[in-house]
This record gives structure tokens, sequence and C-alpha cells, in this order.
């Protein structure tokens, strides 16, 4: 069968040159994608009076050209001529149209006042030095010692050997609180009660004092049953818990309730971390904890709860260890660690973003903030010339306090100030439809 007797006569007249010897590879040809050989113009995008200018007389003008020297202002008379009507496009053939213009069908100025992009998070300026420095003479530099609080009523307590003095943060005033006699000092902890007006005084005898800021007199001791210096106190609500030599295999170092307070962190000496639940408490038992850790190489004492994960803590461990650790307290997993090449003295959640600050001592003593969970390294504060080893902050979180072994108490910004800046005040929009009544 000759390929003519099943092709239409159109196909054949678009064949090339040769013979197909068959249909079967005729109908493979014709339905190939890759053998198409032409394009179909679109007549309606197209301009015919140009097309035939280009084809006749652009023709023309170009040959007269080459042999003849137009002067120059007939030259730019024809450069302009050509820019006006549009006469420097080079197609000819159009073979789609252009797409449409786009309806508004909310006027622009409504628009962009309602969609408008996410404003960009404010710039934190984080000084670098303290804020303000104050004389800490004869503190004791002792990495089992918890000598410095800040209380609910905005006022700093800190233990100078056998005084503990108050600075008050709303006016600046400093005054001594008590001072112990020898033979109980020096004063190795203090802690504040929720209420801001109470305080706990451990001392080096293994008592522990309670007294009344307000009314500057001592309300009891307590003899705690400890065998020698009580290092670290914390209240939950009216219940004080005590630290000493004999509450780990070796001395507690840290103690720290949660916000809940339904569990407990004891941190100590012997380079091991317990986490206590009330749940499990027994009058009876001194062993029933809900974790015991194992995984610091050297003495705990730095311990943070986190405010934003209430089963989160975070503990660092000392010279011989330099890392923070993360902890899930319901599991007793550790979530993450970080070395911190230097000695952690104490811990501070900011309680207005995911971060946290850490007290350092040897190498550099300087306070290190941390992006959490990435643990990158935010800024690092390094006015202390000795290990910073008390470390609290005010009830709002802005001001941090510092004492170190080089006698200086310290005032920080260490969390930033947010850079706000203040919007120029923008033309009023009118409404999209004003004729519509509002509700107010």
């Amino acid at each position: 069968m000759a390929a003519s007797d099943c092709l239409s006569p159109l196909l054949v007249r678009r064949l090339s040159k040769g013979s197909l010897s068959s249909c079967p590879q005729l109908m493979q040809f014709r339905h190939s994608s890759e053998n198409l050989d032409r394009f179909i113009p679109n007549r309606s995008a197209m301009d015919f009076d140009y097309a035939h200018y280009m084809l006749t007389e652009g023709r023309k003008g170009k040959k007269n050209k080459k042999g003849s020297v137009s002067s120059l202002s007939k030259e730019a008379y024809l450069k302009l001529l050509t820019e006006t009507f549009n006469m420097n496009r080079t197609c000819i053939l159009a073979f789609k149209n252009k797409p449409p213009t786009p309806v508004e069908l909310i006027p622009h100025q409504f628009y962009s006042s309602v969609h408008q992009s996410k404003p960009s998070k404010p710039l934190r300026h984080i000084p670098q030095t303290s804020e303000m420095t104050l004389n800490a003479p004869d503190i004791i530099d002792d990495y089992c010692l918890n000598l410095m609080d800040w209380s609910s009523s905005n006022v700093l307590a800190l233990a100078l050997e056998n005084t503990v003095y108050l600075w008050d943060a709303s006016n600046g005033s400093a005054s001594a609180l008590v001072t112990v006699d020898d033979e109980d000092g020096p004063v190795t902890s203090v802690s504040w009660a929720a209420d801001g007006q109470h305080i706990a005084i451990g001392l080096n005898s293994s008592s522990v004092q309670l007294l009344d800021s307000s009314a500057n007199r001592l309300l009891r001791t307590l003899k705690v049953g400890h065998q020698s210096r009580v290092g670290s106190l914390d209240w939950k609500n009216h219940i004080l818990t005590t630290g000493g030599m004999d509450g780990h295999q070796q001395e507690v170092c840290g103690l720290k309730w949660s916000a809940s307070g339904q569990q407990l962190a004891s941190g100590g000496n012997d380079n091991l971390l317990y986490i206590w639940d009330m749940s499990m408490a027994s009058m009876h038992s001194r062993s029933q904890w809900l974790h015991r850790v194992e995984d610091h190489s050297a003495a705990v004492r730095a311990l943070a709860w986190c405010p934003f994960q209430h089963n989160l803590l975070a503990s660092g461990g000392g010279g011989s260890d330099c890392c923070i650790k993360f902890w899930d307290t319901h599991t007793g997993a550790c979530l993450d660690s970080v070395d911190t090449g230097s000695q952690v003295c104490a811990l501070l959640w900011n309680k207005n973003e995911r971060e946290l600050l850490s007290s350092h001592g040897s190498m550099q003593n300087q306070l290190t903030l941390w992006k959490y969970p990435s643990l990158v390294r935010i800024a690092e504060l390094t006015d202390h010339t000795s290990r910073v080893l008390f470390m609290v902050q005010s009830l709002d979180g802005r001001t941090v306090a510092t004492a170190a072994g080089d006698e200086t108490l310290r005032f920080w910004n260490a969390f930033g100030t947010f850079e706000v800046k203040k919007d120029s005040p923008k033309a009023e929009q009118p409404r999209p439809f004003p004729h519509i009544r509002q509700i107010r």
C-alpha cells in the first residue's frame, strides 16, 4: 500500500523527501512529539500593517542606506520616528496573546493596610560591662556556699563573713541586718522566703536562724540536725529545706525547688545530682529519691529550673567537668550537654526569652549567655577578675547581680534591652466602605 493511501492530502504535502514503506511507521512519525515541524501563529495578536511594512518598505530602506550617506539630522529623524511608532521591534509573528492586565477587586491602599508584612523582631543590645559595682570585702570564696539571694520585695541579701547586709534596689540604700557570734559564724548561706520579709541564714555551727527583715529581729534558731555547716537553703512556700556536709555522700552544694513545688533538685560535692519528688517522700526513709544522676565528673553546684518547661532542669559541673547538662526530670534522661571550657558556678534562666545565663571560674571568669535549645553563645561578659560564684536575678528578671572572689558585687543588664523604633505618625487611611455605618 502506498503512503498516500494512509494519509490525508494535507499531511502528504507536509512530508519531506523520500517515501514511507508502511503505514505503521508513518503513524509512529505522526504521533511523535519530537518531530512536530511548525507553530501556528496567533493572528489576533499580530500587527499586519507593521509586518507588511517590514517585508516591503523596510527592506528597501535598508538597501538604500548601503549606497548613500545620510546626513546626521536625517538619521536622528529616522531614529526618533522609529521609537515613536515602536518600529524597533524584531518579531513579526506572534504565537500567543499577552496576558490580560489583572483587575484589582480591592483598591491597593485598602489591601496594603490589611495585608502587611510581619514586623521584624527589634534588635537587642546587651551591654558588655556591668552597670554598677559595689564593694564586697571579705566575701568567702567557697564553691559549696550560697551567700546571696534577691527577695520578692526587691531587696538583695549578701553575707560577708559574720554579717548579712541588705541592699534595697528601689532606693539604693544598704544596711546590716545581723551579725552572728564568732562561735556560730561565719554565715554560710542565705535564702529569702516567698513573702520577701522573712529570711533564713545558715551558719557554720550547723544551725539556721530565721529573721524578720522588716522588724530587724531574730525569730528563732533552728537546730536542724546537721553535723557541720549549712551551705545551702531553699524555700517551698513556708517549708525550708537545708543542705549540709552530711546530705549526700559529701557536702550539698546546691538546692532548688521547682516552680510547682513538686520536685527538689540537690547537687553535691560527690559529683551526684538527685531529683526528689513529693509523691515519693517518706518520713521513714532517706533514700526515696526519684532519680540519681552520675553523669557529672565534678561537684554539682549550679542548678536552675526552666520557667517555660516545668520538667526541664539545667545543672552545671565544677572544674574537672565544665559541662552544663539539661535533664527531663520526669524520665531522668539527659536531653543535651555543652562543654563550657571552665568551671560552672551558677545558672539562671531568662524569664522573657529562651536563654540561659551561666557564670564561670578559671580562664576568663565570665558570664555566658546561651540560646536554648541551640546552645549558641550569644554574649560573654568579662568584668570580674575572680570566679563568679554567686549569681541571682531581680523578680522581674531584668537585672542580674553577681558576686565573686575579687570582692566586688556587680549589677548587669545581662539579658539585654530591646531597641524599639518609634513609628512615624501615619496619615489616616480612608475607610474602604465609607457609606456603611460602624458599630463604634
